[in-house]
């Protein structure tokens, strides 16, 4: 029996991103393969759920929009397993993910966070396409070259730098500095801006 380690499952708007505001069911996935020291996730404390608990569960809510997250959700072996139903009953999945896996094809929106902290770990690129890239902004010398080298690398609509939160705390300062740097002399100014807009709302 296929079984899947849930952190939680609840119904609000995605607050980041492309997509902030969009409806959605988010599925929190237990596990990842990095620490990130910013993380607010605690993955020790999960439920488990069968495929048809989780399918069940998912129905419960009004959105047909699913946003898959975690953790880091490409570790999970039996993800397949419940992709197929959900697109079968007519859902629109977004996958949130550190980009050190490969996605599904099921997935219809793809999100990707690379971590600046483990830049070596992104030598060898597993997804090469994506909808749109989040990083985390770090104030290090060669952050800005770790961020050309994501957008030279992954293929994406859109590029976003975020603002790193540690104890309630947003260096948004330093992110809009770095966002001013990395759009400098370019006419495209592909690089923007996206907050956890979520957490000034007030919701999950």
């Amino acid at each position: 029996m296929v079984e899947f380690r849930i952190v939680e499952i609840f119904e609000s708007l995605q607050g980041e991103g492309y997509n902030t505001g969009m409806p959605a069911v988010f599925i929190r996935f237990s596990g990842c393969n990095l620490k990130c020291t910013w993380c607010d996730t605690n993955f020790r404390q999960f439920t488990h759920f069968t495929l048809d608990a989780l399918l069940a569960k998912v129905s419960e809510y009004n959105s047909k929009n699913v946003i898959i997250t975690g953790g880091e959700p490409t570790m999970v072996k039996a993800l397949p397993k419940l992709l197929l139903p959900l697109k079968k009953a007519g859902y629109f999945i977004a996958i949130e993910s550190n980009g050190l896996g490969k996605i599904d094809p099921l997935i219809d929106y793809i999100a990707l966070s690379p971590k600046f902290c483990y830049q070596s770990r992104y030598k060898k690129i597993a997804q090469s396409t994506a909808n749109e890239v989040r990083i985390v902004a770090e104030n290090h010398s060669d952050f800005i070259d770790f961020c050309l080298y994501i957008e030279s690398q992954i293929q994406a609509k859109r590029y976003y730098l975020s603002p790193c939160e540690k104890d309630g705390v947003f260096n948004m300062f330093e992110t809009i500095e770095l966002l001013g740097k990395i759009n400098k002399d370019r006419l495209d100014n592909k690089w923007l801006l996206s907050v956890q807009s979520h957490k000034f709302a007030n919701i999950e």
